[in-house]
This record gives C-alpha cells, structure tokens and sequence, in this order.
C-alpha cells in the first residue's frame, strides 16, 4: 500500500550519525567561518563526547580582506564557551577612547597594521605593530589608535557574565 506522497511504508532511514554542517558566513565580512556543530548530548544517554579543538577562522585572511571602516570581523560564539574573542578592524586612525576594563584581564594580539596603544590615565604611547600581544589588566585605563594602514587585533578575555536584575540600589 502507497501513502498519500506516494512512497511505500516502511522504516525511515536513519539520519547520518554526525553530519558535517555547512560552513557558515559570516554576514558582516563575507568570510568563511569553521562549520559550528549544533550537538545537545541526550541526559538519557550519558553525558555527550569530549569537546574536540577545532580551526574557527583564519584571523590573517579576515584581516586582509578590503578595509572596512571599522568593527568586529569575527567573535567567539561557541556554546559552552568560557571565554570571549574578537577580531577587531580600525580604520586609519580610527580610535578607542581611553577606558578601563573593571573586571576582566584582556589579551591583545596585532594582526595586521599598526598603531599606538595609550597607556593610563596620562594615555602615555606605546607603539602597536603587527605581532605585538600585550596584556591589559583588569582596572589598567587605555586606548587604541589606528596609524595609517588601520589595525587589525585579536582580543582575548574571560567570558563576560550575563545581565544580572539585582534589587532597587544595585544590592546584590
């Protein structure tokens, strides 16, 4: 006996194991991220497989595409993840104002061009350039400025925690 689409019953395949998704693009850039597995192990089950490395993106490639006047080329988006990263584009010179960062550590890896890191309150220079990592301790005032090519850099830090409603007063 056929069924309204027309096949004949029987058992519906069984879907692949671990299909490979498609590679995803990114919308902003164009460019090709790793594929993301969308895997939610089954409580039933036992807990689900050991997290595997794997390539996210190659930040030299998403830095040479055509300049864009500024932003974030790629982020750090796995579930589960414990830390947060971002591939940042300035434009030449283009600025981050000078801030501090109360709670969180940030590494800074130069990927491509240069430019000027303010450091303090006085936002005294330190020279950026391609290769260059520094670490911004929490609390520590900086800025970024882009020189001529722009500036293409890698910030690395712990996972920001999410909103938190606290009562009338910010008690906690």
């Amino acid at each position: 006996m056929t069924s309204s689409s027309g096949r004949e019953p029987g058992p519906e395949p069984e879907p692949e194991a671990n299909p490979e998704p498609e590679a995803v693009r990114e919308p902003r850039t164009g460019a090709q991220s790793a594929p993301r597995a969308e895997h939610v192990p089954d409580p039933a089950h036992g807990p689900g497989p050991e997290p595997e490395p794997r390539v996210l993106c190659d930040v030299r490639a998403l830095a040479a595409d055509p300049p864009l006047p500024a932003g974030v080329l790629w982020k750090l988006a796995e579930t589960g993840r414990q830390l947060d990263a971002n591939l940042v584009r300035l434009a030449p010179g283009g600025r981050v104002a000078p801030h501090a960062e109360p709670e969180l550590d940030v590494l800074v890896f130069v990927v491509a061009g240069g430019g000027v890191l303010g450091v303090g309150t006085a936002d005294e220079p330190r020279r950026l350039s391609e290769g260059v990592t520094v670490w911004l301790p929490h609390g520590s005032a900086r800025s970024i400025t882009a020189g001529p090519d722009g500036l293409s850099y890698l910030t690395v830090h712990r996972r920001r925690p999410g909103m938190r409603i606290r009562p009338h007063g910010g008690a906690s």
